[in-house]
C-alpha cells in the first residue's frame, strides 16, 4: 500500500495547515570554538540566549565551580557524528583542561555550557 492513501486508493487531506505557533524552529548547533551568542526571541515575547559557538566550560567539581577550556569532543551518546564535528549537546564526553567532562545542560538553549568531571 502506499503511504498516506486510503485502502480504495483515494488520498488522505489533511484537516487544516499547521499555526504560527506550532512550527518547528531551525535546529541550532553549538560547535566548538570562539565565543558567540546570539539573542532570540522565544514564546510570550520572552528573550532567550542560544549559543552559537563556545571555547569553556563551567565545571562542578567537588561542589566548587571552575571555568576551564574546552579541548575537543570525544564521543556523543546520541549520535556518534555530532562528536566528529565537534558539536557540543547535552550528554556529550569532552576533553578539557582538567580531564574528561559530560555537558549537563543544554547549550543551544542557554548561553553557558555547564558540565561535571568525570573520574
Amino acid at each position: 500500500m502506499k503511504k498516506g492513501r486510503k485502502i480504495s486508493g483515494g488520498k488522505y487531506k489533511k484537516p487544516r495547515k499547521k499555526k504560527l505557533h506550532e512550527l518547528q524552529g531551525k535546529p541550532r548547533v553549538v560547535k566548538l570554538g570562539e565565543k558567540k551568542v546570539k539573542l532570540i526571541r522565544a514564546s510570550g515575547g520572552h528573550k532567550k540566549l542560544t549559543s552559537l559557538s563556545q571555547d569553556t566550560i563551567n565545571l562542578i567539581t567537588k561542589g566548587k565551580a571552575q571555568k576551564t577550556k574546552i579541548k575537543t569532543v570525544l564521543e556523543t551518546p546520541s549520535n556518534r557524528f555530532l562528536a566528529r564535528q565537534n558539536i557540543l549537546t547535552k550528554g556529550a564526553i569532552i576533553e578539557t583542561d582538567l580531564g574528561k567532562a559530560k555537558i549537563t545542560n543544554r547549550p543551544s538553549q542557554e548561553g553557558i555550557v555547564q558540565g561535571i568531571l568525570i573520574e
